[in-house]
């Protein structure tokens, strides 16, 4: 089966003519379609004649006084309406095609994550582009800066003591951790707990603050009040050091803006110190040497629009 680009009609006929056929015929004559286009009028008429040539077909009927398209060239008339109507099409089609973003971004991320910056990112990302795909793990911090550098992921949120010179990374957020206590604890619901009520008390913490990494500020405040300084508990992830709280094993410190909600529903009680908390900054870390598809180029480009756009002080949950 021939292709139409195949067709030798089509390499003969000049396109040109066909708008000037349709000038023609919606002006209603020749001279009216000459002052439009800026030509003269022997010049219109030579390009009606070349494309009745080509076309082997007589367009109009023109007489002193008379214009009239002949039924070949009302087809024709009609197919050049069709023709110019799609040709009119195509930058809003190619430009819609260009916003139709699809591909797979794949998060990882420590352990509750809690930013509402990033969630309407997410929220007006996911509204605007329905037809992309996501996968978020949890994993602690330095796995994620591992599979951030090994190019397993789109993007890390994740703790970070140092920076890293192959990798891309902006403050997502800060959060301030406080110390807590679960139910259980006698220190639960006493109001004006002096710092010594909780000297050698047992404590939980997480596995970054015993190996002195991103939250040894954490373990310093630990050391502030004198708590045991071998933790009864341990783990990588956040809601585990809070069932731990919640079940009395020990004190820990958690992101205050994240334990407030537990507050209020009684089962954590904040204790002191009050002041000058340790400030911890959640990372996006990226790999510049991914080769993004786009909708791993578009969403990156929505997270950094939004942290450009939000002051610190927003971005810093207290």
């Amino acid at each position: 089966m021939m292709r139409p680009y195949e067709e030798r009609f089509i390499w003969r006929l000049d396109w040109n003519l066909l708008r000037t056929f349709t000038v023609v015929v919606e002006k209603g004559g020749i001279t009216r379609a000459a002052e439009f286009l800026t030509l003269s009028q022997p010049t219109v008429s030579s390009a009606l004649k070349r494309l009745e040539d080509t076309l082997e077909k007589r367009l109009l009927n023109r007489r002193p006084g008379h214009f009239a398209l002949t039924p070949a060239g009302e087809t024709l008339y009609r197919e050049c309406c069709l023709l110019f109507g799609a040709v009119l099409r195509l930058p809003g089609m190619m430009a819609a095609a260009e916003s139709v973003v699809t591909g797979h971004i794949a998060i990882a991320m420590t352990s509750h994550v809690i930013c509402p910056h990033f969630d309407e990112v997410v929220a007006q990302f996911n509204s605007a582009f329905p037809e992309v795909t996501y996968s978020i793990a949890i994993t602690d911090s330095a796995e994620v800066l591992s599979r951030v550098r090994q190019n397993q992921t789109t993007l890390g949120l994740c703790l970070m003591r140092e920076g890293d010179p192959l990798m891309e990374s902006r403050v997502l957020f800060r959060e301030f951790f406080g110390l807590y206590c679960g139910p259980r604890h006698p220190l639960f619901g006493i109001k004006d707990i002096a710092p010594e009520a909780l000297s050698g008390q047992p404590s939980v913490s997480f596995q970054t603050e015993i190996e002195n990494g991103p939250l040894y500020l954490v373990r310093q405040l630990r050391e502030r009040v004198n708590l045991q300084s071998e933790p009864r508990g341990v783990s990588a992830n956040l809601p585990e050091v809070r069932r731990m709280i919640v079940n009395g094993l020990g004190i820990g410190a958690l992101p205050v803006h994240i334990a407030r909600r537990d507050v209020d529903a009684g089962l954590l009680w904040q204790l002191p110190p009050w002041d000058e908390l340790p400030q911890i900054d959640i990372h996006v870390v990226v790999n510049p040497r991914r080769s993004l598809n786009p909708a791993e180029s578009a969403f990156l480009t929505a997270v950094q629009e939004m942290i450009a756009a939000t002051p610190f002080e927003e971005r810093t949950y207290s």
